[in-house]
């Protein structure tokens, strides 16, 4: 590799790649892909069905994301919508779309892979994160190992303890790996005083390992990241081993809180969930993940750059809020 875009890492901290919080340096700042004038351009070269556009309302305290649509406005003018409003850009599959970009995550990749013995990052994905000054994202999890690479702005990451039952049950985490839920999970203010928080600077990179609970702040500045995601066996045999449990107790009425991703229990669990998802799909009842409806455009006369569409509630649940709802 003629250029290491992690030059300041030592060995302990590619070590602690998926095991741990790992807070490190990088220099992805340097390749000139992350400019106004390159992220304009990516906007508009973009397929649209993979172009996303949220916004999470102004009060961090209340759950208000939401899904809408571009309605024809430039990426230059799109940008400052962003930097001036409220609004969260998400551009999926940078890898598919952009080659210069796909060029700099396999290099990123392929050091670390190079340097942490048995590391491997198969089924990579990544996304470009263009967002407001103020803007948030709502205590989640995330399926695969997810790899926040910050280039512009200042942003505040909360991570909760992972596989600690009292953030993010097994039940919870079950119902998001089978695709029940969408990775937004219950979130209580009391959980904040265990968690690790980090401001994160242009040139750090923030990772933790798999399905540990996390939210985000946006401080400062148009803020800019690439969200990088990777399977592996062990990352794949985890989401079966949830989706398994999901559907023992839904289809059997059997209860397995048991997580472990080693040994003979989880191989089998893996098997099963595999086999329940082919057999889904040969019979057309496969899950799909939950995806939020688009309920606004992108306006720039409107206040935070977007207006709902007629008809639509100014106020808004959580997937699995609205899910509990109807049982009640």
């Amino acid at each position: 590799m003629s250029h290491s875009h992690l030059p300041d890492w030592t060995q302990e901290d590619f070590n602690t790649v998926e095991e741990g919080v790992l807070v490190a340096n990088h220099e992805l700042a340097d390749s000139g892909l992350f400019t106004d004038d390159s992220l304009a351009h990516i906007i508009d070269t973009h397929p649209a069905a993979d172009l996303g556009i949220s916004t999470m309302g102004v009060d961090p305290n209340v759950f208000d994301w939401r899904e809408g649509e571009r309605n024809g406005v430039s990426g230059r003018e799109l940008l400052e919508l962003v930097r001036e409003g409220q609004l969260w850009i998400n551009c999926r599959k940078m890898l598919a779309n952009h080659p210069d970009y796909a060029k700099l995550i396999d290099e990123v990749y392929a050091e670390i892979e190079s340097r942490k013995p048995g590391f491997t990052a198969q089924q990579r994905t990544a996304n470009l994160l263009i967002s407001s000054p103020t803007a948030w994202v709502p205590y989640h999890v995330d399926m695969p190992v997810n790899m926040l690479w910050h280039i512009r702005g200042t942003k505040r990451v909360w991570v909760y303890p992972h596989f600690d039952k009292r953030f993010a049950s097994a039940e919870v985490l079950a119902k998001v790996c089978s695709g029940e839920w969408s990775e937004d999970v219950p979130y209580d203010h009391s959980f904040d005083k265990y968690a690790l928080v980090y401001d994160a600077q242009p040139g750090q990179l923030i990772t933790w390992p798999q399905l540990a609970p996390h939210r985000v702040r946006n401080l400062e500045g148009l803020n800019v990241s690439l969200s990088t995601e990777h399977k592996n066996p062990r990352a794949r045999r985890r989401i079966n081993v949830h989706t398994a449990n999901h559907l023992l107790h839904s289809r059997f009425g059997w209860e397995s809180e048991t997580i472990a991703v080693n040994g003979l229990s989880a191989h089998a669990k893996q098997a099963f969930a595999r086999a329940s998802r082919l057999t889904g799909r040969l019979v057309g009842r496969q899950k799909e993940q939950y995806v939020y409806p688009k309920t606004f455009v992108v306006d720039p006369a409107a206040p935070h750059g977007y207006r709902l569409k007629a008809g639509v509630e100014p106020c808004v649940s959580a997937p699995h809020q609205q899910l509990e709802a109807t049982r009640v």
